[in-house]
């Protein structure tokens, strides 16, 4: 998880949620404990299968969340393996080269809509239609 500390508690929902439904998460409450080496941790994080990184305006504005997405996005910048997922939950513009990769969006949505959206975001299979859609011709 990289978040800026303004938006902790959006991080520690979205840890929950994923860690309810099975998925690990490194996540500094839970793993950076008392004796831990703070850089040693952080390049754990770093090393992830995937970043979630929560957006919001204040984001983009904090080294540590910078250092942890770019490194995230230097291991696949093409987003092949979908290692960084951006997860916007304030209004805002992501600046830069986070302006290129689809984010899950959460603004203004109620908790459940939140959960599916950020549970369907994350899922590595490709979503298939469940029924089929209205014929367009006449």
């Amino acid at each position: 998880m990289s978040f800026a500390k303004h938006d902790i508690d959006w991080a520690r929902w979205i840890a929950a949620v994923l860690e309810l439904e099975g998925h690990t998460v490194v996540f500094q409450e839970q793993d950076m404990r008392p004796g831990h080496n703070v850089v040693r941790q952080m390049q754990l994080g770093a090393a992830a299968t995937r970043t979630i990184a929560v957006l919001s305006p204040t984001y983009a504005d904090r080294p540590y969340p910078l250092s942890e997405w770019a490194a995230a996005y230097v291991r696949d910048p093409a987003g092949v393996e979908r290692t960084l997922i951006p997860v916007r939950v304030k209004e805002c513009r992501p600046p830069g080269l986070l302006a290129a990769i689809v984010y899950i969006d959460l603004v203004g949505t109620d908790r459940d809509e939140a959960k599916q959206r950020l549970l369907r975001g994350i899922d590595m299979e490709r979503p298939k239609p469940t029924e089929e859609p209205p014929f367009p011709g006449g």
